[in-house]
Protein backbone atom coordinates (compact mmCIF):
# COMPACT_ATOMS: atom_id res chain seq x y z
CA UNK A 1 0.00 0.00 0.00
CA UNK A 2 1.58 3.52 -0.88
CA UNK A 3 1.19 6.88 1.43
CA UNK A 4 -0.82 9.15 -0.62
CA UNK A 5 0.78 12.08 -0.69
CA UNK A 6 -1.42 14.39 1.36
CA UNK A 7 0.11 12.13 4.47
CA UNK A 8 2.97 11.79 3.69
CA UNK A 9 4.16 15.18 3.54
CA UNK A 10 6.96 16.03 6.49
CA UNK A 11 6.04 18.42 9.12
CA UNK A 12 8.12 21.30 9.77
CA UNK A 13 10.33 21.11 12.42
CA UNK A 14 10.65 23.04 15.52
CA UNK A 15 12.94 25.58 15.74
CA UNK A 16 14.90 24.01 18.68
CA UNK A 17 15.10 20.88 20.33
CA UNK A 18 11.88 20.27 22.82
CA UNK A 19 11.38 17.89 25.41
CA UNK A 20 9.23 15.13 25.45
CA UNK A 21 6.19 15.60 27.06
CA UNK A 22 3.55 12.94 28.98
CA UNK A 23 0.78 14.02 26.29
CA UNK A 24 3.47 12.78 23.52
CA UNK A 25 3.49 9.36 24.97
CA UNK A 26 0.36 9.24 26.19
CA UNK A 27 -1.60 9.63 23.08
CA UNK A 28 0.29 6.16 21.86
CA UNK A 29 -1.24 3.96 24.40
CA UNK A 30 -4.53 2.47 23.59
CA UNK A 31 -7.30 2.91 22.82
CA UNK A 32 -5.95 6.30 21.97
CA UNK A 33 -3.57 5.22 19.33
CA UNK A 34 -6.27 5.04 17.67
CA UNK A 35 -8.32 7.93 17.80
CA UNK A 36 -8.12 11.12 14.81
CA UNK A 37 -8.75 13.57 17.95
CA UNK A 38 -4.86 12.90 19.19
CA UNK A 39 -3.47 13.51 16.12
CA UNK A 40 -2.23 16.69 16.91
CA UNK A 41 -0.57 15.54 20.21
CA UNK A 42 1.06 12.96 17.65
CA UNK A 43 1.78 15.48 15.00
CA UNK A 44 3.78 18.02 17.83
CA UNK A 45 5.44 14.38 18.81
CA UNK A 46 6.38 13.99 15.21
CA UNK A 47 7.78 17.23 14.57
CA UNK A 48 10.08 16.76 17.74
CA UNK A 49 11.71 13.51 16.54
CA UNK A 50 12.02 15.73 12.76
CA UNK A 51 13.92 18.08 14.90
CA UNK A 52 16.04 15.55 16.39
CA UNK A 53 16.73 14.40 13.27
CA UNK A 54 17.64 17.80 11.31
CA UNK A 55 19.65 18.90 14.58
CA UNK A 56 21.68 15.09 14.10
CA UNK A 57 22.47 16.31 10.55
CA UNK A 58 23.19 19.53 11.06
CA UNK A 59 26.00 18.53 13.97
CA UNK A 60 27.32 15.72 12.51
CA UNK A 61 27.57 17.40 8.48
CA UNK A 62 31.13 16.46 6.76
CA UNK A 63 31.22 13.66 9.39
CA UNK A 64 28.51 11.54 8.54
CA UNK A 65 27.33 8.92 5.55
CA UNK A 66 25.06 10.74 2.91
CA UNK A 67 21.71 10.61 5.32
CA UNK A 68 18.20 11.38 4.84
CA UNK A 69 15.96 11.90 7.57
CA UNK A 70 12.39 11.28 7.65
CA UNK A 71 9.37 10.58 10.37
CA UNK A 72 6.48 8.28 10.45
CA UNK A 73 2.93 9.00 10.12
CA UNK A 74 1.01 10.48 13.38
CA UNK A 75 -2.62 10.19 11.93
CA UNK A 76 -4.88 6.72 11.95
CA UNK A 77 -4.80 5.34 8.35
CA UNK A 78 -5.33 1.92 6.53
CA UNK A 79 -1.64 2.42 5.43
CA UNK A 80 -1.01 1.83 9.08
CA UNK A 81 -3.57 -0.12 10.51
CA UNK A 82 -5.64 2.83 11.46
CA UNK A 83 -3.19 2.85 14.81
CA UNK A 84 -0.03 4.85 15.85
CA UNK A 85 1.49 3.41 18.61
CA UNK A 86 4.62 3.92 17.87
CA UNK A 87 6.20 7.35 15.98
CA UNK A 88 9.84 7.56 14.31
CA UNK A 89 12.35 9.79 13.18
CA UNK A 90 14.58 7.81 10.87
CA UNK A 91 17.55 8.48 8.41
CA UNK A 92 19.00 6.12 5.74
CA UNK A 93 20.74 6.78 2.74
CA UNK A 94 19.89 9.56 0.94
CA UNK A 95 18.75 10.09 -2.91
CA UNK A 96 22.45 10.13 -4.43
CA UNK A 97 23.37 7.34 -2.31
CA UNK A 98 20.31 5.46 -3.56
CA UNK A 99 21.07 6.33 -7.28
CA UNK A 100 24.90 5.29 -6.79
CA UNK A 101 23.30 1.88 -5.78
CA UNK A 102 20.51 1.84 -8.20
CA UNK A 103 23.30 2.19 -11.11
CA UNK A 104 25.13 -1.01 -9.38
CA UNK A 105 22.37 -3.41 -9.35
CA UNK A 106 20.19 -2.50 -12.13
CA UNK A 107 17.03 -0.38 -11.90
CA UNK A 108 14.83 -3.82 -12.16
CA UNK A 109 16.37 -5.00 -8.59
CA UNK A 110 16.57 -1.62 -7.04
CA UNK A 111 13.02 -0.08 -7.91
CA UNK A 112 12.12 -0.33 -4.66
CA UNK A 113 15.09 1.11 -2.99
CA UNK A 114 12.44 4.54 -2.33
CA UNK A 115 10.94 2.94 0.36
CA UNK A 116 12.88 4.07 3.79
CA UNK A 117 12.50 0.36 4.63
CA UNK A 118 14.69 -1.13 2.11
CA UNK A 119 17.64 0.44 3.38
CA UNK A 120 19.54 0.26 6.42
CA UNK A 121 18.62 3.16 8.87
CA UNK A 122 19.18 5.01 12.07
CA UNK A 123 15.99 5.15 14.40
CA UNK A 124 14.94 7.83 17.41
CA UNK A 125 11.40 6.17 18.04
CA UNK A 126 8.64 6.99 20.91
CA UNK A 127 6.08 4.32 22.39
CA UNK A 128 3.68 4.89 25.06
CA UNK A 129 5.88 3.32 27.49
CA UNK A 130 9.60 3.33 26.40
CA UNK A 131 11.96 5.82 23.95
CA UNK A 132 14.20 3.91 21.81
CA UNK A 133 17.34 4.49 19.80
CA UNK A 134 18.41 1.90 17.02
CA UNK A 135 19.84 0.66 13.93
CA UNK A 136 17.68 -1.36 11.91
CA UNK A 137 18.03 -3.84 8.58
CA UNK A 138 14.82 -4.95 7.37
CA UNK A 139 13.75 -8.17 6.39
CA UNK A 140 13.25 -6.38 3.03
CA UNK A 141 16.48 -4.72 3.04
CA UNK A 142 18.32 -7.28 1.57
CA UNK A 143 21.20 -5.17 0.16
CA UNK A 144 22.36 -3.81 3.47
CA UNK A 145 21.69 -7.51 5.39
CA UNK A 146 23.78 -9.59 3.09
CA UNK A 147 26.74 -6.68 2.47
CA UNK A 148 26.52 -7.07 6.40
CA UNK A 149 26.68 -10.65 6.51
CA UNK A 150 29.15 -10.91 3.84
CA UNK A 151 31.70 -8.03 5.06
CA UNK A 152 31.73 -10.54 8.62
CA UNK A 153 32.15 -13.43 6.36
CA UNK A 154 35.19 -11.79 4.58
CA UNK A 155 36.99 -10.13 7.48
CA UNK A 156 35.70 -12.39 10.17
CA UNK A 157 33.89 -11.88 13.46
CA UNK A 158 36.53 -9.37 15.46
CA UNK A 159 36.38 -6.62 13.76
CA UNK A 160 32.32 -6.63 14.45
CA UNK A 161 32.54 -7.38 18.07
CA UNK A 162 34.83 -4.69 18.74
CA UNK A 163 32.09 -2.02 16.92
CA UNK A 164 29.41 -4.24 18.96
CA UNK A 165 31.25 -3.73 22.78
CA UNK A 166 31.73 -0.37 21.91
CA UNK A 167 28.07 0.08 22.13
CA UNK A 168 27.59 -1.21 26.01
CA UNK A 169 23.85 -0.36 26.50
CA UNK A 170 22.78 -1.82 23.64
CA UNK A 171 21.59 -5.24 22.39
CA UNK A 172 21.44 -7.13 18.75
CA UNK A 173 18.62 -8.98 18.22
CA UNK A 174 17.27 -11.08 15.42
CA UNK A 175 13.82 -10.34 14.23
CA UNK A 176 11.17 -11.13 17.48
CA UNK A 177 13.37 -14.11 18.58
CA UNK A 178 13.72 -13.95 22.35
CA UNK A 179 17.55 -14.42 22.06
CA UNK A 180 19.69 -11.29 22.57
CA UNK A 181 22.85 -10.56 22.19
CA UNK A 182 23.90 -7.92 24.82
CA UNK A 183 26.66 -5.23 23.53
CA UNK A 184 29.53 -4.96 25.73
CA UNK A 185 30.85 -8.12 26.81
CA UNK A 186 30.35 -10.32 23.42
CA UNK A 187 32.74 -12.70 22.04
CA UNK A 188 33.57 -13.36 18.20
CA UNK A 189 32.20 -16.66 18.96
CA UNK A 190 28.30 -15.18 19.97
CA UNK A 191 28.54 -12.72 17.16
CA UNK A 192 29.22 -16.12 14.85
CA UNK A 193 26.09 -17.44 16.48
CA UNK A 194 24.63 -14.59 15.42
CA UNK A 195 25.32 -15.06 11.80
CA UNK A 196 24.97 -18.79 11.59
CA UNK A 197 21.39 -18.01 12.13
CA UNK A 198 20.74 -14.80 10.64
CA UNK A 199 18.79 -14.79 6.90
CA UNK A 200 19.15 -11.25 4.61
CA UNK A 201 15.93 -11.45 3.09
CA UNK A 202 13.93 -13.24 5.81
CA UNK A 203 14.74 -12.00 9.10
CA UNK A 204 15.26 -8.16 10.29
CA UNK A 205 18.31 -7.67 12.42
CA UNK A 206 18.14 -4.54 14.77
CA UNK A 207 20.46 -3.61 17.73
CA UNK A 208 18.43 -1.04 20.26
CA UNK A 209 18.42 0.86 23.36
CA UNK A 210 15.33 1.37 24.92
CA UNK A 211 14.27 3.66 27.39
CA UNK A 212 11.19 2.46 29.54
CA UNK A 213 8.67 5.15 31.00
CA UNK A 214 6.06 2.73 31.99
CA UNK A 215 2.96 4.37 33.11
CA UNK A 216 2.27 2.51 35.85
CA UNK A 217 6.15 4.09 37.60
CA UNK A 218 5.49 8.27 37.41
CA UNK A 219 8.82 8.50 38.78
CA UNK A 220 10.27 6.41 36.54
CA UNK A 221 8.22 8.40 33.25
CA UNK A 222 9.31 11.51 34.63
CA UNK A 223 12.80 11.10 33.73
CA UNK A 224 11.73 10.35 29.91
CA UNK A 225 10.79 14.12 29.72
CA UNK A 226 13.91 15.80 31.65
CA UNK A 227 15.19 18.52 29.41
CA UNK A 228 18.42 16.75 28.53
CA UNK A 229 16.68 13.73 27.21
CA UNK A 230 16.75 14.91 23.30
CA UNK A 231 20.44 15.45 23.73
CA UNK A 232 21.26 12.10 25.49
CA UNK A 233 19.39 10.36 22.36
CA UNK A 234 21.44 12.16 20.12
CA UNK A 235 24.55 10.70 21.69
CA UNK A 236 23.32 7.52 21.81
CA UNK A 237 22.08 7.91 17.93
CA UNK A 238 25.87 9.08 17.30
CA UNK A 239 27.51 5.91 19.11
CA UNK A 240 25.37 3.69 16.18
CA UNK A 241 27.01 5.23 13.40
CA UNK A 242 30.27 3.03 12.75
CA UNK A 243 28.13 0.33 12.96
CA UNK A 244 25.90 1.88 10.12
CA UNK A 245 28.90 2.45 8.15
CA UNK A 246 29.88 -1.18 8.66
CA UNK A 247 26.78 -2.44 7.63
CA UNK A 248 24.92 -0.90 5.37
CA UNK A 249 26.65 -0.69 1.29
CA UNK A 250 28.45 2.43 -0.04
CA UNK A 251 31.27 2.80 -1.77
CA UNK A 252 33.54 2.48 0.96
CA UNK A 253 31.59 -1.41 2.40
CA UNK A 254 30.79 -3.12 -0.44
CA UNK A 255 30.64 -6.69 0.33
CA UNK A 256 28.15 -7.34 -2.69
CA UNK A 257 29.87 -6.23 -5.75
CA UNK A 258 33.58 -4.84 -4.95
Amino acid sequence: MTKPAEIDAEPTPFGSIEPFSEADLHALAEPLCRDPQYNEHRLALRRKLGTLAKAFLARGKGELPPLLARTSLHAPHPFNGKRVARIWTYLCRDKAEKARLKKVVGADLAKDLDAAYRNAYLCIAAESEALEVSLRIHSDAWFDGANFQRRVAAEGPKGLTKLLNELEGFTLRLDDWKGEWVCGGLGPERVEEFFGYYKPGEHRLLIDRRFPAPANQPAVRALSFAPEVPEHLLDELSRLVPLYRFAAWSKESDFLFG
